[in-house]
């Protein structure tokens, strides 16, 4: 027979009278089919389970026996399952001659009758139909159980992105909310709360603009999306973002509306503050522009040139404050990844041989890795990412990347490179160079959809006096030149900005050569740009030559095996506010054979190795709230001086001035590298 879902199935076989049992138990082994028999009524009642494929019982057995129990067990049957019983009844005592045997389908529901004597194919027969029925069942219980574990997800994800879920019936108006959905309007998860109840909560002059956009997108399908004020029962105003869709009947008929909901009161308010100081930084220049011109009435010159200082003065303020704001957005982003990809890592080892699992799984960490890649774009705008500065001979860099270009571009695009080999070696961050040369190349290629040719030229300058870009001194430039469509002046000027992008909606993220020239302040560089329209674009990374000269040959960036190996299970304790990081980190620590001792804050952890049994190791996050990860690494050396530490951070680098000589881990981070970072840790002290 067919092999069910569930692989422990049996039939049960309750015939106690004569060879009935013997029978049945010699055909379901022929057949393939595991199967047991039980003795008495109570054996039959206690060995029913969801792993039972089917029953096969005596008319006789059950004629005048205490069916309660049995009545009771098929009744609490989940949903899922309608257990198949086969009933053997005596010559002439079908269910149509014999009511006896037909109350019995009312007892049992799922009942098939078999004549005796009967033969063996007949019986074999009934017996693979009640095992299909059985699979179609275990088949439902999985989809039933993939629906639920979705579902669950669904809310892990909400409640971790403070998502409030909500839906509207357009014919009742009967509005559906979760928790969370409920405080961001300022009720308490046990209040009512109708759509009534959320138009009166719109702040008076919002009402209008919010009915016109939900009846716009009832009337033309287009999707929801609105910001607007509310006022809590006590009197505060609140800003709340909605995004929602229309979903219609068969018939085309707007049937009701399915979203989210988020407050933004902290964003709005940001905003407002930044509005106010841009304002107030405008006052100041005009005030000094006035108080300049009146006290100086004769060179404009100097006038100009303290207008240009403060503009650069305004840029650098604006500039600053979006740094923050992205290294804030790119950290919370790191911890979500941390999670997500931890899960998904584990759960890939326990999938076995389904495809399907496994592509589905592996799509998901594909998503969760671009993310994480992203993340690295934004901390590389906002100058948090922490670079490994170091001699680089860019000649090898390039060559070594050729082959990635050349994939990355197409077919249709030649890459032509002119790398000199007598270049100095430059001071920078092997790793940030191959991303911003493979954005500039991708940006390139953009530009090109016709096909062309990528030209890539290495070549060493001299600035001999400071400039407003560079300092004195030598540097190798790194241009990439394409032959685009190229950019008018106005486009030019913006293109570093942040987020802003002239390539279509879902193609660019504005960032990448925001990053670039991030990385070349970073580096005590420059990027310098020109373009024409029609002609092309030429991107040129001026980067600072080193005081000595790199190694040539490029070291295989490979896990040390050996040296995770060689630590050996240890006790670990890891401090984590997040539960959700903290969980998957514990999985990936015991699945590597550590035994974990968990906590959640750092005085639980300081309580841990003040009574607790001694720890090989502590790993630690370093954002948390009351103590932070350097002040618990500083108080665990107060009880424990020798004690390895191991800092995990969002961060891309962890804040000046924190004096500790304690290596770091960047979320969001693998198995392997936790396992990569462990080893290194401990070596270090067994050294």
């Amino acid at each position: 027979m067919a092999a069910i879902p569930n692989r422990d199935a049996f039939g049960l076989v309750y015939a106690p009278n004569g060879r009935d049992a013997q029978i049945a138990l010699s055909l379901l082994g022929e057949a393939g089919t595991n199967a047991k028999a039980v003795g008495d009524l109570t054996s039959f009642v206690a060995s029913l389970s969801d792993d039972v494929a089917f029953a096969v019982v005596t008319e006789e057995a059950l004629r005048s026996a205490d069916l309660r129990a049995v009545s009771i067990w098929i009744e609490k049957q989940p949903s899922w399952s309608d257990l198949p019983f086969i009933v053997l009844t005596s010559r002439g005592g079908g269910p149509e001659r014999n009511p006896a045997a037909a109350r019995l389908s009312e007892v049992l529901g799922n009942v098939s009758f078999v004549e005796r004597p009967f033969h063996a194919t007949t019986f074999i027969s009934v017996a693979r139909s009640a095992l299909r029925g059985r699979r179609r069942q275990y088949e439902a219980r999985l989809r039933m159980e993939a629906l639920d574990e979705g579902e669950r997800r669904l809310q892990t994800a909400l409640e971790a992105g403070r998502l409030g879920a909500w839906e509207l019936d357009l014919a009742t108006e009967i509005l559906t909310t979760s928790t969370t959905c409920k405080a961001i309007f300022g009720r308490g998860a046990n209040e009512p709360f109708t759509y009534a109840d959320l138009l009166s909560s719109i702040h008076p002059d919002d009402q209008e603009r919010m009915q016109a956009a939900v009846r716009a997108t009832v009337e033309t399908g287009a999707d929801y999306s609105i910001e607007y004020r509310t006022v809590w029962r006590d009197g505060s105003t609140h800003w709340a973002e909605i995004r929602a869709q229309l979903y219609k009947d068969r018939s085309g008929t707007a049937v009701k509306l399915v979203g989210v909901s988020a407050d933004i009161t902290a964003r709005m308010q940001a905003e407002e503050n930044q509005r106010r100081l841009n304002e107030i930084l405008e006052q100041r220049v005009a005030e000094r522009t006035h108080e300049l011109q009146e006290a100086h009435a004769n060179v404009m010159a100097e006038v100009s040139q303290r207008e240009r200082a403060e503009d650069q003065l305004r840029q650098s303020q604006k500039m600053e404050a979006i740094g923050q704001l992205t290294g804030g957005v790119a950290h919370d982003f790191n911890n979500l990844l941390m999670a997500v990809m931890g899960n998904l890592e584990m759960l890939e080892r326990h999938v076995g041989d389904d495809s399907r699992a496994k592509r589905l799984i592996d799509g998901a960490l594909q998503g969760a890795r671009r993310g994480a890649s992203l993340t690295q774009r934004l901390l590389a705008f906002s100058r948090r990412q922490d670079l490994k500065i170091e001699p680089v001979a860019l000649p090898g860099l390039v060559r070594g990347m050729e082959d990635m270009l050349r994939r990355s571009v197409g077919s249709s695009i030649q890459i032509e490179a002119d790398l000199p080999e007598n270049l100095p070696s430059v001071s920078a961050d092997a790793n940030q160079v191959e991303l911003a040369l493979l954005n500039l190349a991708v940006n390139a290629r953009d530009a090109m959809p016709g096909g062309g040719t990528i030209r890539i030229q290495l070549r060493q300058g001299d600035v001999p006096f400071t400039t407003d870009q560079l300092s004195a001194g030598k540097y190798v430039v790194m241009s990439v030149a394409d032959q685009g469509h190229g950019m008018d002046e106005e486009t030019l000027k913006k293109a570093v900005e942040p987020f802003f992008s002239t390539k279509e909606l879902g193609k660019g993220t504005g960032l990448g050569l925001s990053m670039i020239h991030g990385l070349a302040i970073q580096l005590n560089g420059h990027l310098s740009l020109t373009s024409t329209i029609g002609i092309g674009t030429t991107a040129e990374l001026w980067i600072p030559v080193s005081e000595t000269t790199a190694d040539t040959e490029t070291p295989e960036r490979k896990t040390d095996t050996r040296a995770v190996a060689a630590t050996g299970p240890k006790r670990i304790l890891l401090v984590d506010d997040d539960i959700l990081i903290a969980m998957s980190s514990v999985d990936m620590l015991m699945d590597l054979g550590h035994d974990v001792v968990e906590a959640h804050s750092g005085e639980e952890a300081l309580e841990c190795l003040r009574d607790g049994p001694a720890v090989d190791l502590m790993i630690t996050d370093y954002s948390m709230p009351g103590m932070n990860g350097g002040d618990l690494v500083k108080a665990a050396r107060t009880i424990s001086p020798t004690l390895p530490v191991l800092i995990a951070s969002g961060y891309a680098e962890l804040p000046p001035g924190l004096d500790l000589d304690v290596p770091r881990l960047g979320k969001p981070y693998t198995q392997i590298q936790l396992a990569t970072e462990i080893a290194k840790v401990l070596n270090a002290t067994v050294d």
